[in-house]
């Protein structure tokens, strides 16, 4: 397996690049790459030439998490200033904007089938899960507080919610928080599971397996990558390379590898098989907030990793 680099974009947006996914292909359109930046913009992304399709504005502070709908017609952004933007991707028209108190809208995405969207909900310490067929709020999913005594405005900020992620088969929700602990939700139940330890600092990006519904990476400050059995609570690996926090994780299509971003400039590409950085991609000259795999659809005939950084640039990769 390896990364070849096909294209970069400088200055793809004026300030620092914090956000990217891809929109799955439709009936008439091929996948787009979507970024959010701290200049408070979303854009869109022809998907291999990497031409901007166009730019969304709307937000009034930085876009701290794009998401995608598993359709490719809609998309979500969610900025600084507390606001969900939920829109047509064709259109660009609002369908929806959801509310939160400031500082608890961090990473979110769609369950595999659509009808929910996650929020990491930050300060809250919960998930907080909207229902896209009405945009009300589905449910909240909170982090018990440690036993003990009666917890602190310290121990509270720890349980802050940066990350979530869905398992493939949608009937779980794990999410990362502040103090290196990971959390596992049974969906259906919204019943807290139990946590996933082994980090000590932030876990800033989570991502299930596509092929392995109990398989999950993290991505954590401590420069570690994890591979746990969410189900059976166990680490199964620890893979170490980066020489500073690993700011983001994504999972291949094929299930047989990861990419990582760092604050140390780099994107590497891990092979599970052997659990070693196999690759490391020197493009960006500042930390790479969000690595993302394009997923397979009719007529993507390629693997596409894409990834984004402080240094404003996008890069897109060849994946094989």
């Amino acid at each position: 397996m390896k990364l070849a680099g096909l294209k970069s974009v400088e200055n793809a947006h004026e300030e620092s690049v914090w956000a990217a996914t891809w929109i799955p292909a439709t009936d008439n359109r091929p996948s787009l790459l979507v970024t959010g930046s701290l200049d408070e913009t979303v854009k869109l992304w022809k998907s291999d030439e990497l031409d901007l399709d166009r730019t969304n504005t709307g937000h009034c502070l930085g876009v701290v998490s794009v998401a995608a709908h598993p359709s490719g017609y809609i998309a979500a952004s969610a900025s600084l200033d507390s606001f969900v933007r939920i829109f047509e991707v064709d259109s660009n028209s609002t369908i929806a904007t959801l509310e939160a108190p400031p500082s608890e809208v961090w990473q979110m995405r769609f369950n595999p089938e659509g009808t929910m969207l996650a929020v990491a909900g930050g300060g809250s310490a919960s998930i907080k899960i909207w229902d896209t067929s009405t945009w009300k709020l589905a449910a909240t999913l909170s982090i018990p507080r440690p036993e003990g005594p009666k917890p602190t405005d310290k121990t509270a900020s720890k349980k802050f919610v940066l990350s979530v992620a869905w398992s493939v088969d949608g009937r779980r929700l794990a999410c990362g928080s502040m103090d290196g602990t990971i959390s596992v939700f049974d969906v259906a139940r919204a019943k807290f599971l139990h946590h996933l330890e082994g980090h000590f600092m932030p876990v800033r990006s989570l991502v299930y397996s596509p092929v392995e519904p109990r398989l999950l990476f993290s991505a954590s400050d401590d420069a570690h990558v994890h591979m746990y059995d969410a189900e059976g609570k166990t680490l199964i690996g620890a893979m170490s390379g980066h020489s500073s926090w690993v700011l983001s994780v994504d999972a291949s299509p094929d299930g047989a590898a990861v990419a990582t971003g760092s604050s140390d400039r780099t994107v590497r590409l891990w092979d599970l098989n052997m659990r070693t950085a196999v690759q490391t991609m020197t493009n960006h000259s500042d930390q790479v907030w969000g690595v993302a795999f394009r997923p397979p659809g009719a007529g993507v005939r390629s693997g596409r990793l894409a990834s984004v950084s402080d240094d404003k640039s996008i890069s897109l990769y060849d994946y094989s």
